[in-house]
């Protein structure tokens, strides 16, 4: 039980697109994430999802829209929505997820940016 500052720990890792799991808060897991370029259509079946902005700006896209996610800003995707999270400009963005532990990287959706496993730092 001791705080734990999201600007060191995402000087722990470079690799882009591949969570670090930072907290586990009963069936829900804490991850860090740096994000640049476009990401993979996908959804999550049964879990929501969270991101909260930590440093940059995220487009998260959907099929009717996208939105603007801004540094200090938060959007849920809910269970079911496919979603496909981008940067711009070559801006590499800064991301705290939130989500069950069962939730699946890319959904039903193999791709090489898959990831299976989540490094905890």
């Amino acid at each position: 039980m001791k705080p734990i500052n999201l600007k060191q720990k995402h000087a722990e890792f470079t690799k882009q697109w591949h969570p670090h799991q930072i907290a586990v808060v009963d069936d829900m897991q804490v991850l860090l994430a740096k994000v640049q370029g476009e990401f993979v259509w996908h959804a999550h079946e049964h879990e929501d999802e969270l991101f909260q902005i930590i440093k940059g700006t995220l487009y998260m896209q959907f099929r009717d829209r996208t939105e603007i996610v801004k540094e200090g800003e938060i959007i849920v995707v809910p269970k079911g929505v496919e979603h496909n999270p981008k940067t711009k400009n070559g801006e590499e963005v800064q991301v705290l997820l939130f989500e069950k532990l069962s939730t699946a990287h890319t959904g039903n959706v193999k791709h090489e940016k898959t990831q299976t496993n989540y490094p905890k730092i």
